[in-house]
């Protein structure tokens, strides 16, 4: 399956959405296809360390998960880092996207306040 950077930042938006920390996830064989899709990507969240497994069915976002979703909740922000690696090839490692966000939401903030970061 191949990873959907859209998803983790949708199921992010998700989560931090909630009002409990607690992210409870119904694991199945039997569910449908979008849901087994969920899952997996649940789970590269966990690999990435932007959230962790609490319980058998448990999650939380961790503190990296929330500095990841600060990076990518602009619009504008995400737009610009799709673009950039569209441009590239159209394919690059979480931490890329992570790394071209976080430049992105900073030339922002340096355009906005004149302070350089």
């Amino acid at each position: 399956m191949k990873r959907d950077d859209e998803l983790l930042r949708a199921l992010l938006i998700e989560f931090e959405s909630q009002e409990d920390w607690l992210i409870l996830v119904t694991k199945a064989l039997n569910v449908s296809s979008e849901e087994r899709r969920k899952q997996y990507h649940i789970n590269l969240l966990c690999d990435a360390g932007f959230m962790r497994q609490v319980s058998d069915s448990g999650y939380r976002l961790t503190n990296q998960g929330h500095d990841y979703l600060e990076a990518v909740r602009s619009e504008s922000v995400w737009t610009r880092t799709k673009a950039a690696v569209a441009e590239t090839g159209g394919s690059a490692t979480l931490d890329i996207v992570k790394q071209l966000a976080v430049g992105f939401l900073k030339k922002s903030i340096t355009e906005k306040t004149g302070i350089e970061l």
